[in-house]
C-alpha cells in the first residue's frame, strides 16, 4: 500500500500540539495555475486548512522523524464549508474528459464523494469510488468500493501527500481494474516530491495548497 499524507492513514504520533492559524505565507509559484491561485475561494480554503487542519508542536511522523507541524486535511474535507471549497477548486482543475474520481481509503473518500456530489449539482456526471487498503475477496476487484467502469478516465485524489505513495497505489489498482488514471490531485502537498513521482508513473499532478503556502517548509519523511 502506499500510505499517507497521503497522510491519512495512520496519523502522526502527537507529542504536543496546538492549533494554528499559520505563519506568514510564502507566495508559491508552481502546480496551481495563477487564476486559481489568486481566487478568493482558494484563499478561503487555505485559511480553512490553517484553522481546522494544521497542528503545530512536536510530532513524531510515521517514519520516526520529528516535525514541528502536522496536517490532518480530513478536518477540512469533512466539514461542509471545507468540502465545498475543495470541490470548487478540484472542479476548476479537473480535465473535461474525466469520468470518475476516487483514491485510496480513507484519505480520498470525503473528497471523491463530495466532489462528485457538487459536480452533479452543476450538471456534471462523475462516478466516485474508493480503493480499499486490502481486498475483501475476489482479488484486485475486491479492493473496489463504489462506481468505476473499465475504460473510465480517472482523477485520483488524496487529502494530503508527502511522497505520494497512497495515490500511486490507487492508480496502480485502477489500472488493474481496466480504467485509466490521468491525474493525481492532492488537497495539501506537504512533501514537495509527489509531482516527480507522478510524472515517473506517467500521470499529471496538481496540488490545491502546498506546505510553503501554509507557511511551512516541505517535509522529507518517508511517509505517503
Amino acid at each position: 500500500m502506499v500510505s499517507g499524507g497521503d497522510s491519512s492513514r495512520a496519523p502522526a504520533v502527537r507529542v504536543k500540539s496546538r492549533r494554528t492559524r499559520g505563519r506568514p505565507c510564502q507566495r508559491y509559484v508552481g502546480v496551481v495555475g495563477s487564476s486559481l491561485e489568486e481566487s478568493s475561494s482558494l484563499e478561503r480554503l487555505r485559511q480553512h486548512l490553517l484553522q481546522h487542519s494544521i497542528r503545530t508542536g512536536e510530532f513524531v511522523l510515521k517514519s520516526g522523524k520529528r516535525s514541528d507541524w502536522f496536517c490532518d486535511a480530513k478536518q477540512t474535507a469533512c466539514r461542509s464549508e471545507g468540502i465545498l471549497l475543495i470541490a470548487e477548486a478540484v472542479l476548476a482543475l479537473m480535465p473535461a474528459e474525466i469520468d470518475a474520481i476516487g483514491g485510496l481509503a480513507a484519505g480520498a473518500d470525503p473528497i471523491a464523494f463530495g466532489v462528485a456530489g457538487v459536480a452533479a449539482s452543476r450538471g456534471r456526471s462523475l462516478r466516485a469510488f474508493s480503493i480499499r487498503k486490502e481486498a475483501k475477496d475476489h482479488g484486485i476487484e475486491g479492493r473496489l468500493a463504489g462506481a468505476l467502469e473499465a475504460g473510465d478516465r480517472v482523477l485520483i485524489v488524496e487529502d494530503a501527500v508527502t511522497r505520494g505513495r497512497s495515490p500511486l497505489e490507487a492508480a496502480r489498482v485502477v489500472r488493474g481494474l481496466g480504467a485509466e488514471p490521468q491525474m493525481i490531485l492532492a488537497v495539501v502537498d506537504r512533501g514537495g516530491t509527489c509531482a516527480a513521482a507522478a510524472a515517473a508513473a506517467g500521470l499529471d499532478y496538481r496540488a490545491l495548497v502546498t506546505a510553503p503556502q501554509l507557511g511551512f517548509d516541505y517535509e522529507s519523511d518517508t511517509g505517503a
